[in-house]
């Protein structure tokens, strides 16, 4: 059985193999390890985002969405290739899966088809979440597919595994196709290959970004606190607003209609509700926001 890596140990086995690495907020201590066991590890699994964008995906997949917790990962792999990460410990990722998949990989034998959801995934398997819409149609980089590779190499050199203890969320969970856009059999391949040539042993450079790309790699563009007493009853702000749309996303919403502009009633309720979700609880918990709570929300910059 294979202990999981520390947040240390993963962060230096993923420079090592020669990726861009970049420490996205507080991910060494964000997990989801409250709800259940992490470890031991058996494998890597990989999967597509089905967004776009670097920006708004890292912070999806490091704060979740309403039906799902964060983190849904413990990397997300860019598409020039930089890898963010986002999680450490147990992360929504792999959801319920296939008992005799899992029995495949610890063996590192061939995977059977995967036709039941009957034991727990999170607790078993290192996620990396490549961005990629995974409508067929959405290309796949070379530096990003190179990425996948040396990242799902770098925890199988880490563990002694091979290239067997890699796969698709689509070989553990009937009825999910991620990755799309590449074979597993082929990314297999490419580890095994990796596995075998060794590591980079250099950080690189992150490849160019497209043209079309119009977010920075590393300049996550959020809203910063306006200060304490910025949340006065009539203050009105488009900050405001977008503070509520976000409170909305995340299912923390107490407003009679859509958000508005104005610091009201229900924005404070709102925002308790978002404090209460992040397990604040007493006079850390009514409404007014904190440093640290509005941090958490991840508002896009008005």
């Amino acid at each position: 059985m294979a202990r999981p890596l520390s947040a240390a140990r993963l962060l230096q086995v993923l420079r090592k193999e020669g990726l861009h690495v970049v420490e996205y907020k507080s991910w060494r201590t964000h997990n989801r390890n409250s709800k259940g066991h992490w470890g031991p590890v058996h494998g890597v699994m990989l999967h597509h985002t089905v967004t776009q964008g670097t920006n708004f995906s890292v912070s999806m997949c490091y704060r979740g969405h309403a039906k799902l917790p964060g983190p849904l990962c413990h990397g997300v792999i860019a598409k020039n290739g930089t890898v963010y990460l986002v999680g450490n410990g147990r992360v929504n990722h792999a959801g319920t899966g296939d008992r005799d998949v899992l029995r495949a990989v610890i063996k590192e034998a061939r995977l059977p088809h995967d036709n039941q959801k009957n034991v727990d995934g999170n607790r078993y398997f290192y996620g990396f979440e490549c961005i990629n819409l995974g409508n067929g149609r959405d290309p796949w980089p070379a530096a990003q597919l190179e990425a996948a590779e040396m990242a799902a190499a770098a925890v199988c050199r880490a563990h002694g595994w091979t290239q067997s203890s890699v796969i698709g969320h689509l070989e553990w969970q009937p009825g999910k196709s991620d990755p799309r856009g590449f074979t597993m059999w082929s990314m297999r391949q490419r580890i095994k290959d990796r596995l075998q040539s060794g590591p980079t042993s250099h950080d690189r450079e992150p490849a160019p970004i497209d043209d079309d790309e119009d977010e920075d790699d590393d300049d996550f563009d959020f809203e910063p606190f306006p200060g304490d007493d910025f949340f006065r009853f009539g203050r009105s702000s488009p900050i405001i607003t977008a503070m509520g749309r976000r409170l909305v996303e995340e299912g923390c919403g107490c407003y009679p209609t859509d958000p508005g502009p104005r610091w009201s009633g229900a924005a404070r309720d709102s925002f308790a509700a978002w404090q209460r979700k992040l397990g604040y609880a007493g006079r850390f918990a009514e409404g007014r926001p904190s440093q640290e709570s509005w941090d958490e929300l991840d508002i896009p910059a008005v």
